[in-house]
C-alpha cells in the first residue's frame, strides 16, 4: 500500500513540474523571414520561445543563387559576427547582403542543453 502510495505521488509530482522544464527552444518569428523578399539586410534577427546558451547557439549563411549567373556556385557568407541574447540570436553581417537568394540554417541551445536547428530561404532584392 505504501508503495502504491509513494508512486501515485511521484507520478503528481511530476505532472505538476512546468512543462517549460522540458522544452527546447522553438524559433518564434525572424527577420528576414522565411520565404520573404527583402531589401539589402545588415542583421538577421532569430527570437525563440527559450533563452539561449550563447556559446552554443550560431547561425550559417549561404547565398544559393545570384541574378544573371545560371551556374552560381553556394557561397557561404563570411564574416558574420552572430551573438545570443536571451530569446534572441542575432547575426550582424560585415555588409549589406548583395541582390541574389540565400539559405539560412540556425542552431540554438537552451538550458535543456538539447541542440536544435532548422534553415529556412529568403531572397535579397
Amino acid at each position: 500500500m505504501r508503495l502504491a502510495a509513494l508512486a501515485a505521488t511521484v507520478c503528481v509530482t511530476l505532472a505538476a513540474l512546468p512543462a517549460a522544464a522540458f522544452a527546447q527552444p522553438e524559433l518564434m518569428s525572424a527577420t528576414p523571414a522565411a520565404k520573404s523578399v527583402v531589401n539589402k539586410p545588415t542583421v538577421i534577427t532569430l527570437n525563440f520561445s527559450e533563452d539561449l546558451v550563447a556559446s552554443l547557439s550560431g547561425i550559417d549563411l549561404v547565398m544559393t543563387g545570384m541574378p544573371g549567373m545560371a551556374d552560381h556556385k553556394p557561397m557561404p557568407i563570411k564574416g558574420m559576427a552572430a551573438k545570443a541574447s536571451g530569446k534572441t540570436l542575432t547575426a550582424t553581417l560585415p555588409r549589406p547582403l548583395p541582390t541574389g537568394t540565400y539559405v539560412l540554417t540556425w542552431h540554438a541551445v537552451a538550458a535543456d542543453q538539447h541542440r536544435v536547428e532548422g534553415s529556412y530561404g529568403f531572397t535579397v532584392r
